[in-house]
Order: structure tokens, then sequence, then C-alpha cells
């Protein structure tokens, strides 16, 4: 089984790393080429030429129209039978149209997206959330195990992107929940290393505290999930939610204070850097 990957951003870089280790990686495209050149595998000047050559492509980019952009590429070229695995955050409709594009070649879709940030990536812990045919992904389970620690197939096509819609809403609340809390903290003058260390050890513990309390807590906000890229994914979720009348006020003040962020420059920070609003 051939498996190459499309984008070698910071999660798709740390995914292919792991497929490499694993013996399954056998072709890389990015639009940047000086990021495959530590691939000992083929590299690929166009997306098409990778897809005539593999069995399994993943894709990691970065919105919805990157995404589609792809699949009309490798769809030209694609082999039936093939197997194309979305590991990016998009729409339910873009997944369903990927698959339905695909569809026409006799190549299968999944869509996949992953939580866990660029740690999970390098670690191959990431959480995958899979809509499309559950047999198909049995197929390429061993592949995705090798990038993941917990593959949960959902349901239908675009099912997966609406779970990891959810995702990032928890996500917004969860940031909002600890940068305020560690304000009114540091406003205290706590000590704030062993504030972060009690807390993470009792109810309030969770993964964002963990590796974003410290680094935030000291002003660096270099390392993890872009801003920018979070506040792309909240507007899908706040779009998902309104077709189906939900109210998501948190969400509307998350994507509110996102956009004030990228405003002011901030947009490729982590999405800690929420905690300079709450520390202004």
């Amino acid at each position: 089984m051939k498996v190459g990957i499309i984008g070698l951003g910071a999660m798709g870089l740390g995914m292919a790393r792991r497929l490499a280790q694993a013996g399954f990686l056998e072709g890389v495209y990015n639009r940047t080429a000086a990021k495959m050149t530590e691939f000992n595998v083929t590299h690929y000047n166009q997306p098409e030429t990778l897809a005539a050559d593999m069995d399994v492509i993943l894709v990691c980019v970065s919105a919805d129209n990157d995404v589609l952009e792809m699949v009309d590429a490798i769809a030209s070229t694609i082999k039936p039978n093939t197997i194309v695995i979305d590991t990016s955050t998009v729409s339910s409709e873009t997944a369903k149209k990927a698959a339905a594009c695909l569809a026409k070649k006799h190549a299968a879709f999944l869509d996949a997206p992953v939580s866990g940030g660029v740690e999970g990536a390098k670690n191959g812990t990431l959480s995958m959330m899979v809509g499309g045919d559950a047999a198909v992904l049995e197929g390429v389970r061993p592949v995705l195990a090798a990038i993941t620690a917990r593959i949960t197939h959902i349901g239908d096509t675009g099912s997966g992107q609406a779970t990891k819609a959810i995702n990032q809403i928890m996500c917004a609340g969860i940031n909002q929940a600890v940068t305020e809390a560690l304000a009114v903290a540091q406003a205290q003058n706590l000590p704030m290393n062993k504030v972060i260390e009690v807390i993470a050890g009792g109810a309030a513990g969770n993964w964002f505290l963990d590796h974003r309390g410290v680094t935030m807590t000291q002003g660096e906000f270099s390392t993890g999930f872009k801003l920018a890229l979070h506040h792309k994914d909240l507007k899908i979720a706040q779009a998902m939610a309104a077709q189906v009348g939900v109210a998501t006020p948190l969400t509307d003040m998350t994507v509110t204070d996102y956009q004030q962020l990228m405003a002011e420059g901030y947009g490729d920070e982590d999405i800690s850097a929420l905690y300079r609003l709450k520390v202004s």
C-alpha cells in the first residue's frame, strides 16, 4: 500500500514524519518544495503526479478552498479504489463535495480531521474523528494508527468535520476559561507556576492548561495552533450551529476577540494569545 501526503504545514509535517518512521510514506507534495527535502521518499512537483502513483493519499491543508483545489487536481489522475483521507478542518459541505468529486473516479474519501495540536502530530497521539465508509476506514486503519492514539468512526461523509466543529467550540470555551482565570491569578500576584500545577491536578485540569498555561503567563505564544486558523474553524462552527438554530454566544465572543487580535497582528500566534486581551 503506497501512501502519500499532500501538505507539510505544522500538522502535516508531524504526520508525515510519523508515517515515514512507520515505513508507510512513499511520496510527498508541498507547495513550498524546501519542506520536502528531509524525506527520503519521492518528491512530487504536482499533486496530480503524486495521485497517479499512490494507493492512499492524506491531505492536510488549511481551508475549504484548498481542499477542493487539491481534490480537483488529484481527481484528474487518481486511480480507481484509491483512498483519500482529508485531515484538514473544513466544513461538512466541503467534505461532501470532495467525496462526490472522487466518487466519479471510483475513489473513496474519508473526512478525518484530528485534534491534539502540533504535539499530537509530532508524537503520533492525535484523536481522529472520521466520516465516510466504515469498511474503507478499516482498510487504512493500520496507516492511520501511525499518527493517532484514537480513531473513531462517527458516521456518514461530513460527520467527521461536524464533530471537529464541536471540538473547536469546546476549545474556544476552554481558551476563554483558562486565559480569564490565569489573568485573575496574575492580577493577585500569585505564584503562577504553583497555581497552574495545583489546578492542573484537580477537576479543572485540562490539556490546554497543561500545554499552554506556563507559556502564556510568560508572554510566549509562538507554538501551537494559529489563532487565525481557529478563527476560521469557529466561523464554520457558527454557520453549522445557525443551520440548526442553536445560539453560540461563547463562540461568537471568541470570534470577536480573535478578530481584534488578528487586527493587531497576532493572527499567527497560538490561540493562547487570547491572554493578551485578558491582562490588557
